[in-house]
């Protein structure tokens, strides 16, 4: 159903770009806007930049940008009516539609139908927890004997599904659910044989996993009685929705707790982040139940550099530990371990000492991960002067992972402290390793799951990239350069002159147009663009900046975005600090617009003169070679006279 104009424009303005992407990432204020690595392509460096004032958002990486509709399209995946129904839920604001159907909602997309399936799903398995003897005799049950609360589960949602074959695929289709769309969904199983469709997930506790925004992706679910047939835990299968690899279960319910106290608890389990959330430690969140990636460390990295990992004290918890710390590094966070007790783990330790227990037990046994690693693994190593020789080789190879040079300086000389061994000596091993890196090919850094037999690991996705910008020409740039004086400033006035005996202001606009009016503009958005500045010099009615960020010309949005986003602020110590003033742009508008009009002017000459030139090496006969040779003479000579009037020198043939 078609949303009216007015609900979409209260949408609009009531969808504040900065509360909007908080939701996702944390932002730092930089001048007068707001920056953050883009959750749209890897980087380490924030070129991902917001607006407050404008109300949009831009990356100078992958050059996304837009307002806060545009921004949950990207991020989620949604179409624009699906965006504007996500921030009108946001912000509590009523779309008067007619109330549409099961069928109406699945035929909307695939995507989102089975996110539809899976809210579903999850209102069905929390309804048979509480709702029916065998959910509360079992599901229920398993969960108080675990100590969760009320709260606890209505907190992640938690549920049960029962035990009957296809208990739950009957209740789903009953209504008007498509059985594809729940397949699709990971909810149910086909057999083809038989022509029957079958529970996935049959008598377990159910922990619905959610995305960033909170809607329900996917299940981990635990089976409570012992089966030697059937696996303890088991996740939805990789789908449209569901990507394990990147999701990290909690962080809807702790990425707020993550910001306020700028560390993340990094755990295995569901029952880790129950625990430790009830007990009021809520900046915790776990790996769904898959080793550790590169994609889930940067999804933390939207809300903090600093993690601190808690693994199980056994053998195995450890290996995790040491496998996943590697990535951390190399991703350049802080990250600190703190391992339990042997046959303890961050579930069982909270609900043993209480969270007040535990957060001491964490200020004295957190470490730095090379006072970790030392630690655990000189343990190994008892006095075996060979296995000493791989520990510090590990130590060196761990430190090398780090982007950051001082960084890695600094561990470097703790390293040699604690191991007694002489810092060059490890400084030069690790400008080996350094080395040995650069000259390998790029592999994958995600660690492979174990899977069962049989069973064949799907293809490996590719982590989203910069998309790669357009090479501009001079000229283009100087379009572009042209439009962006007249759209950030246009109806500034310049200068005044007497006409009919009268004071007339001269705006930016009437003046550059003016200089122009013998160019036509190559590229299509800029000439476009020309088009509107010459008509409002012609009504004498100049747009101001918003007019061009609300345009249907998705060409002409999408570059004005870009210029009214300033990539770069001056630093405030320039004058408070070292009395270097620098005066803004806005200050000298006649000064910055006729060099601009200059350098576009050259950069239309020096287009022209390279076209005779090109039309010289195959001019036909000796007349149409002295016509373009006289041509390029003129140009060039106007080449020579704009260059001296710019401060420039000109070179070539």
């Amino acid at each position: 159903m078609r949303i009216p104009n007015e609900i979409v424009q209260t949408i609009q303005q009531a969808a504040d770009i900065t509360e909007v992407v908080s939701d996702y990432l944390t932002l730092r204020r930089r001048g007068s806007n707001l920056i953050a690595c883009c959750p749209f392509h890897e980087e380490k460096t924030p070129s991902f930049n917001v607006n407050p004032v404008r109300g949009i958002f831009k990356c100078f990486g992958c050059g996304k940008a837009g307002d806060s509709v545009r921004f949950v399209m990207e991020i989620e995946g949604l179409s624009f009516p699906e965006a504007l129904r996500h921030l009108a839920k946001k912000y509590g604001i009523e779309i008067p539609e007619v109330e549409q159907t099961p069928e109406e909602l699945l035929a909307q997309n695939e995507r989102e139908s089975i996110l539809i399936a899976l809210d579903f799903a999850k209102n069905y398995y929390q309804q048979q927890l509480t709702g029916t003897d065998e959910g509360r005799s079992i599901g229920l049950s398993y969960f108080q004997e675990r100590g969760f609360n009320k709260q606890t589960l209505q907190t992640f949602e938690l549920g049960y599904s029962p035990e009957g074959w296809d208990t739950f695929a009957q209740a789903a289709i009953s209504k008007k659910y498509k059985p594809e769309t729940l397949e699709k969904a990971g909810l149910i199983t086909r057999k083809e044989a038989e022509n029957r469709q079958y529970d996935r997930f049959r008598g377990r506790v159910m922990f619905p996993i959610h995305n960033v925004s909170g809607k329900v992706i996917g299940f981990g679910a635990r089976l409570l009685k012992t089966d030697k047939n059937q696996a303890k835990y088991l996740n939805s299968p990789e789908t449209e929705v569901y990507h394990k690899s990147r999701v990290l279960y909690g962080l809807f319910q702790a990425k707020q707790s993550i910001r306020q106290e700028e560390v993340a608890y990094l755990v295995e389990g569901y029952t880790d982040v129950l625990s430790l959330h009830q007990a009021g430690i809520k900046n915790v969140v776990a790996s769904s139940g898959t080793a550790l990636t590169p994609e889930q460390i940067r999804l933390l990295g939207r809300f903090t550099q600093n993690i601190v990992v808690l693994y199980d004290g056994d053998a195995a918890g450890l290996k995790a530990a040491m496998r996943g710390l590697d990535l951390i590094l190399a991703e350049g966070f802080n990250v600190r371990l703190c391992s339990f007790p042997d046959g303890e783990d961050p579930d069982s330790y909270v609900r043993k000492v209480g969270s007040e227990g535990f957060l001491a037990y964490l200020r004295k046994h957190t470490h730095d991960f090379i006072t970790f690693k030392a630690e655990v693994l000189m343990r190994e190593a008892a006095d075996d002067p060979i296995r000493r020789a791989e520990v510090i080789h590990e130590m060196v190879g761990s430190i090398v992972r780090i982007p950051d040079a001082i960084k890695r300086q600094v561990f470097i000389q703790q390293t040699a402290r604690i191991m007694q061994v002489d810092e060059q000596v490890l400084m030069s091993e690790a400008n080996k390793n350094l080395l040995h890196k650069k000259k390998q090919p790029d592999t994958p850094a995600t660690p492979l799951p174990d899977l069962p037999a049989g069973v064949v690991p799907p293809p490996a996705e590719e982590a989203p990239a910069a998309m790669p910008q357009p090479e501009r020409s001079v000229l283009t740039l100087q379009e572009e350069e042209f439009c962006r004086l007249l759209v950030l400033y246009g109806n500034g006035v310049i200068e005044q002159e007497v006409r009919e005996g009268r004071p007339h202001d001269i705006t930016l606009t009437e003046y550059m147009v003016s200089q122009t009016y013998d160019l036509d503009f190559q590229d299509e958005t800029c000439k476009a663009m020309l088009e509107i500045f010459r008509m409002a010099t012609e009504q004498h009615s100049y747009p101001d900046t918003a007019w061009f960020l609300v345009q249907p010309n998705e060409g002409i949005r999408q570059l004005c975005i870009g210029f009214v986003t300033e990539r770069y602020a001056i630093s405030e110590n320039w004058a408070n600090m070292h009395g270097i003033f620098v005066r803004h742009e806005r200050e000298r508008l006649h000064e910055v617009a006729h060099a601009s009009i200059l350098r576009l002017k050259k950069a239309f000459n020096d287009n022209r003169l390279e076209q005779a030139r090109r039309q010289l090496d195959t001019a036909a006969g000796p007349e149409e070679q002295d016509a373009l040779l006289m041509q390029i003479q003129q140009m060039k000579r106007i080449d020579q006279l704009l260059a001296k009037e710019l401060g420039i020198v000109v070179t070539g043939r």
